[in-house]
């Protein structure tokens, strides 16, 4: 069965780019979508490209995506934290809704349940009012770190913009189940992220955490079983999320992220059709 697979260029894969940058890039090597980080974490050494904060940059952006049609599919990252303040990613929000984005990405970094459901619909109540879903990704290295404790969240909260979002990356190391995973409302899935990883899961979280951020592997180079988890959901754009600091020494940024590209549409094809409605 033929399938058309779209794909978004995701900012860490190419993390140091700006706007006009990533836009630029993802349109010459025939990506579909951006994924752009629109909310500041300020980690270290991180650029700030708040187009929010920058009316020059943001007409630039503009420009680049009517010159070249390419579109923005989502921005990140709505964080729940202690001590956070809902109301600061409104400008992000602003931003997405004027460049056409859906989706908005949230994660969960503390532990206690009710003050981060409370924040997790607070986020989605907000970003309803710019037409734009709120998908909960789980993370190995974050509290919310499991496919069960992310339905839980869903569940609870209960928002009709609320949506699952899954890297097969992180999947992998939750060491979670594909049969689960097809349990789930087809509704829930806006997009997911793409990766590949090796197949043996760090013990440490150090490890982890470097592989996360700094070595993912090129679709099926790695030891994930991608498709399998791809057809356990709904067909659905995929954001290519796979930064790789070695490939992009060697490569460069632009190169890198066309062989992302090329290697996600050579595994895709004949090996994915995405779970039947």
């Amino acid at each position: 069965m033929f399938m058309e697979f779209q794909f978004s260029l995701a900012q860490l894969t190419v993390l140091n780019t700006s706007p006009v940058e990533i836009a630029s890039m993802a349109a010459d090597c025939g990506y579909d979508f951006v994924s752009m980080r629109q909310i500041y974490m300020g980690l270290p050494g991180e650029p700030d490209f708040d187009l929010a904060k920058n009316s020059t940059l943001m007409r630039e952006t503009k420009k680049v995506f009517a010159d070249t049609g390419i579109r923005l599919l989502d921005i990140e990252l709505a964080r729940v934290f202690d001590g956070m303040d809902v109301k600061k990613y409104e400008p992000a929000m602003e931003t997405a809704a004027e460049l056409g984005g859906k989706h908005v990405i949230s994660s969960i970094w503390t532990p206690e349940r009710e003050y981060y459901l409370e924040k997790f619909a607070e986020i989605c109540d907000l970003a309803k009012q710019y037409n734009l879903t709120v998908d909960l990704e789980y993370v190995p290295i974050a509290s919310v770190k499991t496919l069960a404790g992310t339905v839980d969240v869903l569940r609870t909260v209960n928002r009709s913009n609320a949506g699952l979002m899954v890297d097969v990356h992180h999947f992998h190391r939750a060491q979670d189940d594909v049969a689960e995973l097809a349990k789930l409302p087809a509704e829930w899935f806006h997009f997911g992220h793409l990766c590949d990883a090796p197949g043996e899961i760090p013990a440490e979280k150090d490890e982890m955490t470097r592989i996360l951020r700094e070595e993912r592997s090129y679709v099926g180079e790695g030891g994930i079983d991608v498709a399998s988890i791809m057809n356990a959901m709904p067909p659905m754009p995929y954001s290519i999320e796979l930064p790789n600091l070695k490939k992009v020494a060697e490569l460069g940024y632009k190169e890198h992220a066309r062989r992302c590209l090329e290697t996600a549409r050579a595994y895709c094809a004949g090996r994915v059709t995405g779970r039947k409605a």
